[in-house]
C-alpha cells in the first residue's frame, strides 16, 4: 500500500448483544468506503482480544498505541477511527476516550456525548430542558427491589421496559399487564445494570439522520417506520418485519418540524458525525424516543436510505465528513 494514503482503521465488535450488528455495519462502511483515498484496516475489539484481520489472519493491537504490526508492511499507525461498534465500548465514550488520550481522530460523537446519549434516561431528560417533549419514564438501579406499585403509580400501561444502556431493541419488552413487569425488568437486566421503564408513546414512529461536515450541518429525509411485529423490535429491525418508507408519509409542516428538532439535537448535544434521532409523532407532537450516536450502516440501514432520498452516495457523504474531521484535527493539534 502507498505510504502517502491515510491510513483508515474500520472497528467492529464490542462487548454487548450488538456484536453481530456491528459487524454488519463495519462490511457496510466498508463497502461504501471502498474507493475512497484511503487504506482501510479491519479491526476485531471484543472482551478476549484487539486484533487486526490481514490476510485471513488476526494479528494483536497494541493498546499502547493503537498500533498492529503485519507481516507486509510492518508497524501500522492510523490516522483515523471509523466507530462501527453499536453498545459497549464504542458508542459509551470508553473506546473513544482512549482515542482521545491517544490524539487519534475518530468518527462519532466527543466522549463526554456519548456517555451522556448512551444513557438513554439521562440524554432524554437533558434534552427535555430544551422544551423537546419526552416520554414518562422511570429508571431501576442496580437491580434494586422492583416496587410495581411504586411504578405503575407513577406511569400507566401499556409500558416498555428496556436496558438504559444498549440499543437495537435488545431485551425490550412491551408490558400490558402488571404482571408482566417484573419478568421484563428481570430480562432487561440481564443485559445492563439499569433499567427504563417508559409510557408507551402511540403514533406514527419516524427517525432522521444528521450529519456535519465543512459546510455545516446536514438534515436528512425523514423516514417512517412501520413495523409487522408489536413494535420496532429486534426481529424488525434486523430480519425484515418492518416496512421503512422515505421519505416519511407526513405532511411538509410536521416533516419540516422533525428535520428543524434534529438539527437542534444535534446542536443541543454538541455532536459530531453521523447520529440519527427517533420519534413517535403522538397527536400531532413529535415525541423524542432516542439519540443514536453509532447508527446502523448496512446497505438498507436507515442512514443509507436517506443518504439516497436526498440525492447523494454513502462515500460521498462519509468522505466529506473524515476529511471534516481531519482538519479539524489538524487545525487543533498544530
Amino acid at each position: 500500500m502507498s505510504k502517502s494514503r491515510l491510513k483508515l482503521a474500520l472497528v467492529a465488535g464490542g462487548y454487548s448483544g450488538e456484536h453481530e450488528v456491528s459487524l454488519r455495519s463495519q462490511s457496510g462502511i466498508a463497502s461504501f468506503l471502498q474507493v475512497t483515498p484511503y487504506d482501510i484496516y479491519h479491526l476485531l475489539i471484543t472482551p478476549q482480544e484487539w486484533v487486526a484481520l490481514h490476510g485471513g489472519e488476526r494479528y494483536p493491537v497494541d493498546k499502547n498505541d493503537f498500533s498492529v504490526t503485519l507481516p507486509d508492511e510492518g508497524r501500522v499507525f492510523f490516522d483515523y477511527v471509523y466507530n462501527t461498534i453499536h453498545g459497549t465500548p464504542g458508542e459509551d465514550g470508553l473506546f473513544t476516550g482512549y482515542l482521545d488520550m491517544l490524539g487519534i481522530p475518530y468518527s462519532c460523537c466527543p466522549t463526554a456525548i456519548g456517555a451522556l446519549t448512551f444513557d438513554k434516561y439521562l440524554c432524554n431528560r437533558y434534552l427535555s430542558t430544551f422544551e423537546i417533549p419526552i416520554s414518562p419514564s422511570v429508571r431501576l438501579r442496580d437491580r434494586e427491589e422492583v416496587d410495581v406499585e411504586r411504578v405503575l403509580d407513577e406511569l400507566s400501561l401499556p409500558l416498555f421496559v428496556k436496558p438504559n444502556m444498549g440499543g437495537s431493541s435488545i431485551a425490550t419488552t412491551r408490558v400490558d399487564r402488571a404482571d408482566q413487569l417484573l419478568e421484563a425488568v428481570h430480562r432487561a437486566f440481564d443485559e445492563a445494570p439499569q433499567v427504563l421503564v417508559e409510557q408507551l408513546i402511540v403514533g406514527t414512529e419516524v427517525t432522521c439522520g444528521v450529519y456535519e461536515d465543512k459546510r455545516g450541518i446536514h438534515v436528512l429525509p425523514v423516514t417512517e417506520v412501520v413495523p409487522k411485529n408489536e413494535f420496532f423490535d429486534y426481529d424488525a429491525k434486523y430480519h425484515g418485519a418492518v416496512e421503512e418508507i422515505t421519505p416519511a408519509r407526513i405532511t411538509e409542516e410536521m416533516t419540516n418540524r422533525i428535520q428543524e428538532l434534529s438539527c437542534q439535537i444535534y446542536g443541543y448535544l454538541g455532536a459530531s458525525g453521523i447520529i440519527r434521532v427517533d420519534y413517535i409523532i403522538q397527536d400531532g407532537v413529535p415525541v423524542l424516543l432516542e439519540v443514536n450516536t453509532t447508527p446502523g450502516m448496512t446497505g438498507t440501514s436507515f442512514i443509507p436510505q436517506q443518504v439516497r432520498a436526498d440525492g447523494k452516495t454513502m462515500e460521498e457523504v462519509l468522505v466529506s465528513i473524515i476529511d471534516f474531521h481531519l482538519e479539524k484535527h489538524k487545525k487543533w493539534t498544530n
